[in-house]
């Protein structure tokens, strides 16, 4: 029978291709794949990570390759992402495996999501694959175990974090494609990213921990952690590793 895996992804701003690469990863390998979102409501991306002439102000180089950009235009003007369900609905026991992806988004519906942290609790006392990419590891941070004094789930473990010196420092709003009436994202504008993720998951994983932050990553060279149940990536560079990762791990399983 075939893997059953929990997709979830925000509904502020997702960065394109991480949930595309491991998206189609998943449905490749032959997974039955279902996306969740906080409002049940289609998953769009933030605009820039559609363009491929937006170069990284950070990082000095363009981030969206052309191939890419074309086939999240192909899912966005598809069907496979239209008809998610609510966070709220998903119940862990009736899958494998949650996958989290990432955006600028992510902080602001899923990180501090009460929702998503008992799917992730639920996921990590059931020892079932939790995956986790760039500021969607602030999630696993944010769950709280109670049976080890509400220490964090990834207390002890080695993942990834989107590196510090990577966080945007200029305003940021989240001009979203594929906008609709009832489905527009939101207005707000934040003074660069939510969190300073590096360090709120260098405390969550305590002394014995690892943080893997290489700003030198790239997609030659990227940045995927594997410490079970736990699958981490850094950021967009890593988003094919991560795909590719997690379906190895699955059919390891």
């Amino acid at each position: 029978m075939s893997k059953k895996v929990l997709v979830l992804a925000t509904n502020y701003a997702v960065w394109a291709e991480e949930l595309q690469a491991p998206w189609d990863a998943l449905k490749k390998a032959g997974f039955a794949v279902t996306l969740a979102t906080p409002q049940g409501k289609k998953p769009l991306p933030i605009k820039m990570s559609i363009d491929p002439d937006f170069e990284d102000s950070l990082q000095h180089y363009k981030v969206n390759p052309p191939e890419v950009c074309k086939r999240v235009h192909e899912l966005l003007d598809g069907t496979e992402w239209n008809n998610p369900i609510k966070i709220a609905d998903a119940k862990m026991a009736d899958y494998d495996a949650i996958v989290l992806t990432g955006g600028p988004g992510t902080p602001l519906d899923i990180d501090n999501n009460p929702k998503v942290h008992t799917l992730l609790l639920e996921a990590f006392k059931t020892n079932k694959l939790i995956g986790a990419i760039c500021y969607a590891v602030g999630a696993l941070a944010f769950t709280r175990n109670p049976d080890n004094n509400y220490k964090s789930i990834i207390y002890g473990k080695q993942v990834t974090a989107h590196p510090r010196a990577w966080d945007f420092d200029f305003e940021l709003s989240y001009d979203l494609a594929g906008t609709t009436p009832d489905n527009a994202g939101t207005n707000v504008v934040t003074p660069g990213f939510l969190l300073p993720l590096q360090d709120v998951v260098e405390d969550a994983v305590g002394p014995n921990g690892k943080v893997s932050a290489n700003t030198k990553a790239n997609r030659v060279d990227t940045c995927v952690v594997y410490d079970w149940p736990f699958v981490t990536a850094l950021s967009v560079e890593s988003s094919i590793d991560y795909g590719k990762k997690l379906v190895e791990v699955l059919n390891s399983k």
